[in-house]
């Protein structure tokens, strides 16, 4: 071989060789909820560990974090998601109805596809000077509620409906539970689009005597602020099954199907199910949540006490639905 052709040879390797390591290297997005951003800064480096010991591959994982429905509207608009770690079954409905997850999305992982539960807990200042105990608390004249707002944010959606499931179980009277929610959300100063913007508002700038919101966020405040901020848990409250999706679409598209899968697969293991222990999320491992050492709490399912999730969302959550009719009146 001549010296030019010598050359052009080495040329050429030098040249593919970084296309062939860049095309080696694969990556995925996931789509979550704003209150998972700490769950999932943990999980995803464990996984790629994961699939670098089972396949000898390396991936990269990329997030996403917003609320819940914003983030499954933007996902049917174009973010190139690869899997969706939603916190409401009707989210994934939603992306079911635009064909970008599985009609039957529930059947393809355990547990309806939720690796995991939590519940609404109430947040309250040092000390609980209000004396907030239960829901009934929350409808108390001079008492400021901090929720984020239901039509956006999944956490603020299930805050709606446990108060109904509350007052429901309480009052035997769904027109009494259409009152008590309102009296609810007349004491609530301000709306947040998710979650962690409302657990922002309460503990950076002062807003309100309780933020309601979700378990986990216990750690988190505890990691950050220590003991200036008590939970208190009711009577009753709700169980959110945060569920997760393949997105059919992206994953087509990309080639990513295989760890897309991979991915979801490994939120159910041991090690991904003692992540979510630590970040106080409620694991489905048996003998991780054991372990876990959860209070006991009594929670309610919406489709057994409030009834089907498409049903509660059409009627309460759809434009002119009860939500907008209780704002409306609280505008007034």
């Amino acid at each position: 071989m001549s010296t030019f052709g010598k050359f052009a040879f080495a040329l050429g390797l030098a040249a593919f060789a970084p296309m062939t390591a860049h095309a080696a290297e694969t990556s995925i997005l996931n789509a979550s909820y704003d209150v998972s951003r700490e769950l999932y800064k943990e999980i995803n480096p464990a996984f790629v560990a994961h699939w670098k010991k089972e396949k000898g591959a390396d991936v990269t994982v990329n997030q996403s974090h917003g609320a819940s429905t914003k983030q499954a509207q933007a996902v049917v608009n174009g973010l190139a998601a690869d899997v969706v770690t939603l916190n409401q079954a009707t989210d994934l409905d939603y992306l079911a109805s635009k064909n970008v997850v599985d009609k039957d999305w529930k059947s393809k992982f355990p547990h309806d596809s939720a690796p995991y539960t939590t519940t609404s807990v109430f947040i309250v200042r040092q000390g609980n000077p209000k004396g907030i105990k239960d829901w009934s608390d929350l409808v108390k004249s001079g008492v400021s509620v901090v929720i984020p707002n239901p039509k956006t944010s999944g956490n603020g959606r299930y805050t709606y409906l446990a108060a109904w499931g509350y007052a429901l179980e309480t009052e035997k009277n769904e027109e009494k539970a259409r009152e008590f929610v309102t009296k609810l959300f007349a004491n609530v100063p301000v709306f947040d689009g998710g979650g962690r913007g409302a657990t922002t508002t309460f503990t950076q700038r002062d807003v309100g005597d309780v933020l309601v919101t979700f378990e986990n966020e216990v750690a988190l405040l505890n990691t950050e602020f220590g003991d200036k901020f008590d939970v208190v848990y009711p009577t009753l409250s709700i169980e959110a099954a945060p569920p997760v999706g393949l997105n059919n679409i992206v994953t087509a598209k990309r080639g990513t199907a295989e760890i897309a899968k991979g991915y979801l697969d490994f939120l159910f293991s041991p090690e991904a199910q003692r992540i979510i222990a630590k970040h106080g999320f409620r694991p489905r491992d048996e003998v991780v949540f054991a372990e876990a050492k959860l209070p006991a709490i009594k929670t309610f399912k919406v489709e057994e006490l409030i009834g089907p999730w498409a049903d509660t969302q059409k009627k309460h959550f759809a434009d002119g639905g009860v939500y907008d009719q209780i704002s409306a009146t609280k505008s007034n």
